[in-house]
């Protein structure tokens, strides 16, 4: 397998449509990624504390109206 210095070596020798493709799938995996350790945590009882904080000051009335996402670009 390539080292990171190689990958980011030959990164540089694309053209910036082919860069673009790359940091597209990047970011792709990366949220996978990070899906995949939500779901971990989830499961192992991580946010557990985070959920019951939540849920007890949504009873309490302390919360704010849900802000919309941005529109990506």
């Amino acid at each position: 397998m390539s080292t990171v210095k190689e990958i980011e070596a030959a990164i540089t020798q694309l053209e910036p449509k082919k860069i673009h493709a790359v940091a597209d799938w990047l970011q792709e995996y990366r949220e996978e990624l990070w899906d995949k350790q939500i779901e971990a945590d989830a499961k192992a009882g991580k946010l557990d504390s985070l959920i019951k904080k939540a849920k007890a000051g949504y009873r309490a009335g302390e919360r704010e109206p849900r802000t919309p996402a941005p529109e990506p670009s």
